[in-house]
């Protein structure tokens, strides 16, 4: 068993960006903070497919260079390979859940 409070998470910059709430050893999990004009970085992945449940805002999704406009209670599952981005076009912060799986911490592939 393991419990974890997300206020004893931190985001990855600062007061904003994703922060890990829980990290292996089957599942990454945890929440994304984005204030207006962030964006979280568009990447991919080789194997893991990742999961997003949009609780907070209506951000844009981006995910093979076609746009969605996400709402509160939407979910997105991302297959392997696809790209994707979530970019808070918005004046109102957006807060994501994600879950990713399996766990495979250096999965990630970057796009410029």
């Amino acid at each position: 068993m393991q419990k974890v409070n997300e206020e004893e998470c931190e985001f990855r910059g600062g007061d904003w960006g994703v922060k890990y709430i829980m990290r292996g050893p089957r599942i990454d999990w945890g929440v994304i903070l984005l204030k207006p004009g962030q964006n979280m970085g568009l990447h991919g992945h080789r194997e893991v497919e990742e999961t997003f449940y949009f609780i907070k805002g209506s951000p844009k999704v981006l995910i093979n260079d076609k746009e969605y406009r996400a709402k509160e209670k939407d979910a997105f599952r991302v297959e392997p390979l696809e790209k994707h981005d979530i970019l808070n076009d918005t004046q109102d912060e957006v807060k994501v859940v994600f879950i990713k799986v399996p766990y495979l911490p250096k999965d990630k592939i970057t796009y410029e």
